[in-house]
């Protein structure tokens, strides 16, 4: 079913209405989430709370069970904790043969009724689904990932076909996954998962807001990023230094752009400008390619974050902002999720998720750094954003509302399938 057919669909939220109004002698629904794919980056934080939140709100009688990867760290569940406290969280592998590579994960998959992919770059737990479709025998299904693989591996084949639905969060990957004659009954557009992501540290947000001299709305996010993520920097992973000669090539015309956003903002408003990062590398990129060059007269209405921070804490930042803009996909998501106004820079070396931004309404926020074109927008897109906020924020708004309706449906989808 083509995805604006099914949003026109009446029967949607009657699925959802089935399940709140489920006899309370019935037993609740069990869910299994396969997410939490790492923590260098509050971004890839935000799939797994998004998704909770989402069943939270769209499934409410459902109970779920997180089934992590294994670098989900202690701070990170401590910050989910706070916001889902009942949550249960599971570690471990699904062995080739069926077996789990633990007791708590075998009573976990005793347990569930439906096991559900999360939101992700790819189907980045390829392997554990493949092995509970193949022993465990339970229905799943896949929501809101990028796709990129032609043709798809073994393990991914296996995993689509098998599915329940398979929900991609861009339509390139969706136009991709059609067109390799996947045999899933629902092949689909969901929005990623950190669109529903409401984690909140007000406390420590206004801290650092009031430290800095930053007032709510009279400020602009912005995020730096290289081509690709020096991830040698952040774990004990060998330097790439193919990777690495790309990301020296090319820093400082890729930054250019943000820096004329900068220069203009500050010269032509009163806002001022936090640098932050959305992955631990980003915090020394900041300084180097967007502060550091920056003269005295800007300078003094700029804020560089040199120290980290968790997706709680960015989020509450953000929605105190005036809009935000950069290299990053998952700041920009989670500030739409937020009806905080975003705009998306971006490249080759990144997935295609950055299309969504097209799908949900907002293809005039959206700029190719490969395209000399574009490049050239950035600037009078980032001005005009901070000129007119209020026009800003209904667009903002507008795309939220859309997302909203898709996650709804595709929520429903679930429901059916619980039913």
């Amino acid at each position: 079913m083509h995805r604006r057919t099914f949003l026109a669909s009446a029967s949607a939220a009657a699925f959802v209405a089935a399940l709140r109004a489920a006899a309370p002698t019935q037993r609740a629904p069990r869910i299994l989430l396969r997410s939490s794919w790492q923590v260098v980056n509050i971004g890839d934080i935000a799939h797994t709370p998004g998704v909770l939140a989402l069943i939270e709100k769209q499934l409410p009688t459902a109970e779920v069970r997180l089934w992590a990867s294994g670098d989900l760290s202690e701070e990170v569940i401590a910050m989910e904790h706070r916001r889902f406290p009942k949550l249960k969280i599971i570690k471990g592998t699904l062995r080739a043969d069926g077996t789990a590579s633990n007791p708590a994960l075998a009573d976990a998959l005793a347990w569930t009724d439906f096991l559900l992919h999360g939101s992700g770059p790819s189907l980045v737990a390829a392997k554990d689904v493949a092995a509970f479709a193949k022993h465990i025998r339970k229905p799943y299904g896949v929501y809101g990932i990028t796709h990129g693989t032609n043709p798809p591996t073994a393990e991914e084949r296996t995993v689509f076909d098998g599915a329940r639905f398979v929900f991609f969060r861009d339509e390139r990957s969706l136009a991709l996954a059609r067109s390799q004659e996947l045999k899933s009954p629902l092949l689909d557009f969901a929005p990623d998962g950190a669109f529903a992501c409401d984690l909140r540290n007000d406390s420590a947000a206004d801290a650092f807001l009031a430290a800095h001299r930053l007032e709510p709305g009279q400020f602009l996010c912005c995020i730096p990023k290289l081509r690709r993520t020096p991830y040698w920097l952040i774990r004990n992973t060998p330097k790439d230094e193919k990777i690495h000669a790309r990301n020296e090539l090319m820093k400082a015309a890729d930054h250019a752009p943000l820096l004329e956003a900068i220069h203009a903002v500050v010269r032509e408003t009163k806002l001022k400008i936090l640098l932050c990062p959305e992955d631990k590398t980003q915090m020394a990129v900041g300084k180097e390619q967007l502060y550091d060059p920056l003269p005295a007269d800007i300078k003094s209405r700029v804020v560089w974050r040199e120290n980290f921070w968790l997706t709680d804490e960015a989020l509450s930042t953000y929605r105190r902002s005036a809009g935000l803009f950069g290299h990053e996909q998952h700041s920009p998501i989670m500030c739409i999720g937020a009806g905080i106004p975003a705009i998306v820079c971006r490249w080759a070396e990144q997935t295609t998720k950055g299309d969504m931004w097209r799908t949900i309404g907002l293809g005039d926020w959206l700029f190719d750094m490969d395209v000399d074109a574009d490049k050239k927008k950035v600037a009078p897109a980032v001005l005009a954003m901070a000129k007119a906020p209020a026009a800003a924020r209904a667009q903002a708004e507008k795309a939220r509302a859309l997302v909203e309706g898709y996650q709804r449906a595709t929520m429903a989808v679930l429901a059916r399938q619980l039913g």
